[in-house]
């Protein structure tokens, strides 16, 4: 029986649980750095990036290289049990590479929730306090601890009840719908004043630039303020990058870019080109608050997804990603912008580096059916995209920063395609 998207997806339906999403109906066979070809051997542009885990490319030789060296040896012991090099040397790169002019420490997990729950952790343990504020449409994960941080019920926490208490949900800053950084600034004094003493606040949690929520950045004015206050109330500051870290923004992090330092960074996704690994950083006395046996996990830095780190830093410094990074996101910026004076409901295109949004409105309104539809034609034409936002009207665009300005115009060129053939005047 010759195996086809439509037979997988009904297999998928009969043994898949129905709360694991999938946002194309496309089964892949192969990858190689941003072109995906699936089980009918059908080629397509990737776009997506595995959700920003690609930033080096599908398979990149090097990281390839790497984790094939270390599957020669072992492939794990438990960290916690029988230490190993790789995981410490891993540890030393992001205490170079996460801002802070202060000593710093790092822990190894396994997924992005992982690494926000324990950076919640230590910043209750160092400040021996309890509540969190977190930030409106912000995507922290999907663990329990985590989807109370997150600011968007459907589909993350639908249906499942109320979640963790303790944490308390601030305005955050998007002029385009409305919220400038006084207005958010004022949010947080309105925790302070009706819900929670800054005393009683352990920490601050946002994303430099939302993920799932938009792709709306903080400005560093606002981080700065952010910043300040912080200091002033004893309150750790803890910077998500699980999405923008690893390069997407043009810079390692997207803070780099904020004019101050979190004291605990998360980080994820692309750290090490498809391989799950995720951690913390931060200042060494916060994150020494713990003692031992309060971080870890059974997979955390896992041998072969700390040869893949390694192999991802070598790369981004070798093949200068974070140039590649800006120079790709003025690229796809400029042919958007040509594309929005044509359709009037490319609403905004924004983005740091190769970090990049299209908002779709109609009449003033979010228009999600217009991401539907683009994400639908372009998929036929053989471009991978994701959609994202509050109200799912934007579309993003995360396309490894290994890949080539030709195929990079190829896709570009579809998805004008796309805009031409459902944004109708």
């Amino acid at each position: 029986m010759t195996t086809t998207n439509d037979s997988l997806m009904a297999r998928r339906q009969a043994a898949v649980a129905g709360g694991v999403g999938q946002i194309h109906p496309i089964f892949t066979a192969r990858a190689e750095n941003a072109t995906v070809w699936d089980v009918e051997g059908r080629e397509f542009i990737d776009f997506a990036g595995g959700i920003a885990v690609l930033n080096t490319g599908h398979l990149h030789p090097k990281v390839k290289a790497a984790v094939a060296a270390q599957l020669d040896n072992f492939s794990h012991t438990c960290f916690m049990v029988l230490g190993y090099e790789s995981y410490i040397q891993v540890c030393e790169k992001l205490n170079q590479l996460v801002p802070g002019d202060f000593a710093k420490k790092t822990a190894l997990f396994t997924s992005g929730s992982e690494a926000v729950e324990n950076a919640v952790k230590v910043a209750r343990a160092y400040t021996k306090r309890a509540g969190v504020i977190a930030f409106t449409s912000g995507y922290h994960g999907r663990t329990m601890a985590a989807l109370a941080l997150t600011g968007k019920v459907a589909p993350y926490s639908k249906g499942m009840g109320l979640m963790s208490a303790n944490v308390f949900r601030a305005e955050f800053p998007c002029e385009l719908h409305g919220v400038s950084d006084d207005d958010a600034m004022a949010s947080i004094e309105r925790i302070f004043k009706n819900d929670a003493e800054p005393s009683d606040i352990a920490a601050i949690i946002l994303e430099p630039v939302q993920g799932e929520g938009g792709f709306y950045a903080a400005s560093p004015a606002f981080m700065q303020r952010l910043r300040a206050l912080c200091d002033r109330e004893g309150i750790m500051l803890i910077a998500d990058e699980v999405q923008t870290g690893a390069g997407r923004t043009g810079t390692f992090f997207a803070m780099e870019q904020m004019g101050v330092a979190a004291d605990i960074t998360t980080f994820a996704k692309s750290i090490a080109g498809g391989f799950p690994l995720s951690g913390i950083t931060g200042r060494a006395q916060v994150m020494d608050t713990v003692g031992p046996g309060g971080l870890g996990g059974t997979y955390g830095g896992n041998p072969l997804a700390c040869a893949a780190a390694l192999a991802v830093i070598e790369v981004f410094e070798e093949e200068k990603l974070l140039d590649r990074a800006n120079a790709i996101g003025e690229r796809i910026k400029s042919a958007l912008n040509v594309m929005q004076i044509e359709h009037a409901q490319i609403a905004d295109v924004r983005g740091l580096g190769a970090m990049i949004a299209i908002e779709l409105m109609e009449d003033g309104k979010p228009a999600p059916h217009y991401c539907v539809q683009v994400l639908s034609d372009a998929r036929d034409r053989g471009l991978i995209l994701l959609s994202c936002g509050t109200y799912a009207n934007v579309l993003r665009i995360l396309v490894p920063l290994t890949a080539p300005d030709a195929q990079i115009d190829v896709g570009l060129g579809i998805l004008k395609a796309s805009f031409d053939a459902v944004l109708k005047s």
